[in-house]
């Protein structure tokens, strides 16, 4: 009886892992400053380059900036 509620459950297991391993890289990507400065670095590059115009860069830069003192502000928290 195990072995067939094993097989049954297999899918929402690997489900289940996916959507794990999902958070892991979206918190990692959300609370690595580094990345937010790399991702700002990016975003001033494309502005420069006219790849994308003032009021988009002002919008993303404003979030990118928000998520960095989010981050900051989490570690001098703990």
């Amino acid at each position: 009886m195990f072995l067939i509620d094993d097989l049954l459950m297999a899918p929402l297991k690997g489900v289940i892992f996916i959507a794990e391993k999902i958070n892991e890289v979206i918190v990692k990507e959300t609370s690595d400053e580094g990345a937010i400065k790399e991702r700002l670095m990016s975003l001033q590059l494309k502005f420069e380059m006219d790849e994308i115009s003032e009021e988009e860069y002002d919008r993303r830069e404003d979030e990118l900036l928000g998520m960095l003192e989010k981050i900051r502000e989490d570690k001098l928290d703990k």
